[in-house]
């Protein structure tokens, strides 16, 4: 299937895109054969906005892309922003920027934090599961979790010691003994060593995995099998494919607010339809992964394809107009 074509955020307007804030790469280390860590600091020496383990950035790079990232440093160590960089083979001009561009003393641009990902405090047993990179926002919480004294395990499932991240702040850590370290054969082969963890949910636990999209897939799909309800179940995506469908035709949205109709072509999502007509609607990463265009459907089914939204949230008219379509002719949106 063919790719949609690219929307480029950093040509909508600074307020379409929400505050953003200049920072500058203080530190740069390899972390792992693969992974880089930089460290990002205001760049008029200022105090970075707070956050809670678990939250991301978006980092708005020089080439016009728009990547989000976890960050995995302390909430507390208010001085700066922490990311981890995988260099991703198939890189779309980010991972392979950062890795090969950012040095220290680079300026870029950055959003305030955001989190769909935040701890369960009334949980009484976190299980945390990391895929790859996906340990970037899982090493905070449990972080965070030791520090409240709260009852965890982090299990990492990696290709191999030398792509594994922060193996020396883990084995170097407190609560290093609630740590297990699962080597994979393969990219995506399923953990099965897992199996039983996801099996024996103590009652009142919550389950976080972060990773490829395939390694999340498996672990959520297993613990629904071995009993965990959805609400248990907590994941953070930070990307998705966006492809054209042999089904996707074209369709119109009609605009609440104006009762204008905007034509939407196929292999063309609504955002593009719509700011080609000059209605700008706040965009980030144009893959319905991180929530910044959400609007709301009045009327007309829509075809969901983000992965952003959840079931309560589509049943009551949330719509993601980076990605999403209309199963009919029309669309009426909440604009």
């Amino acid at each position: 299937m063919s790719s949609r074509p690219a929307f480029d955020a950093a040509a909508l307007p600074a307020a379409a895109r929400g505050a953003e804030i200049r920072v500058r790469v203080a530190r740069r280390r390899q972390e792992s054969a693969d992974v880089v860590l930089l460290d990002l600091a205001a760049d008029d020496g200022s105090t970075l906005p707070a956050f809670a383990a678990g939250a991301h950035v978006e980092l708005h790079l020089p080439n016009g892309l728009t990547r989000q990232y976890a960050l995995c440093n302390a909430p507390e160590d208010s001085g700066r922003y922490c990311i981890a960089v995988l260099r991703d083979p198939a890189s779309r001009g980010g991972s392979a920027w950062l890795h090969d561009e950012a040095a220290v003393g680079q300026t870029l641009r950055v959003g305030p934090p955001r989190s769909r990902f935040a701890l369960v405090p009334a949980a009484t047993h976190h299980v945390l599961v990391a895929g790859g990179i996906g340990i970037a926002p899982l090493i905070c919480m449990a972080e965070r979790l030791a520090v409240a004294d709260a009852s965890f395990e982090l299990h990492y499932c990696a290709r191999s010691a030398t792509r594994a991240a922060f193996l020396e702040r883990m084995a170097c850590a407190s609560w290093a003994p609630r740590v297990r370290l699962h080597l994979l054969d393969a990219p995506l082969a399923a953990p099965a060593v897992l199996d039983p963890v996801l099996d024996a949910h103590p009652p009142g636990s919550a389950l976080y995995v972060c990773g490829p999209q395939g390694f999340m897939n498996w672990v959520l799909g297993a613990a629904r099998a071995a009993g965990w309800h959805d609400r248990q179940l907590h994941c953070q995506h930070f990307g998705a494919a966006v492809t054209v469908a042999p089904h996707d035709a074209d369709f119109e949205v009609l605009l609440a607010g104006t009762g204008r109709v905007v034509p939407v072509a196929r292999g063309h999502s609504v955002v593009q339809a719509l700011a080609a007509a000059g209605v700008v609607v706040p965009l980030s990463c144009g893959q319905g992964v991180c929530g910044t265009c959400q609007t709301r459907v009045l009327a007309g089914a829509p075809e969901h394809k983000d992965v952003f939204l959840t079931s309560a949230e589509r049943e009551h008219g949330g719509f993601m107009p980076c990605v999403s379509r209309a199963r009919g002719a029309r669309l009426i949106l909440d604009l």
